[in-house]
């Protein structure tokens, strides 16, 4: 299957960039939540669940940085902080949606292949891994 890029050093450095960035552990929800439009720090806490107030911090800066969200300090007291998608983090929506989609449909058969891997003892962190993963799903990809 081609996918349109040449596999030259320079364009994998660049797919990687982005994909630590997009694959990291809490992106994906942060920006699943962002994707119902913009909250506070403290509700995105609250939904994602299991994320410490640092590396909430960090996730959103380096959203921030990457210009995939925004963040608007209103003056009011206390400060009034919101984080929204801008319109790049807007279009990451459109690619991690069917994503999405695709684990949830696929979510079983997934499973059964990590059952039988580890039935064969080929580990123990898929057992540390799927304990992990029982977090709220943001709307974006909750099942019907």
């Amino acid at each position: 299957m081609e996918v349109g890029i040449k596999h030259e050093t320079a364009n994998c450095r660049a797919v990687a960039d982005v994909l630590s960035r997009v694959g990291d552990k809490w992106t994906v929800y942060v920006v699943g939540l962002l994707s119902d439009g913009p909250m506070r720090f403290n509700e995105i806490r609250r939904a994602v669940g299991g994320i410490s107030q640092r590396m909430l911090t960090l996730t959103l800066r380096g959203l921030e940085r990457d210009g995939l969200v925004t963040r608007t300090v209103y003056p009011t007291i206390p400060p009034r902080v919101d984080y929204e998608l801008t319109e790049l983090g807007r279009t990451l929506i459109c690619i991690l949606a069917p994503l999405g989609q695709w684990a949830i449909e696929n979510r079983e058969t997934v499973e059964k292949a990590r059952t039988r891997f580890d039935a064969q003892g080929g580990g123990s962190q898929a057992n540390a891994e799927k304990s992990g993963l029982k977090r709220r799903l943001p709307s974006l990809w909750r099942s019907s």
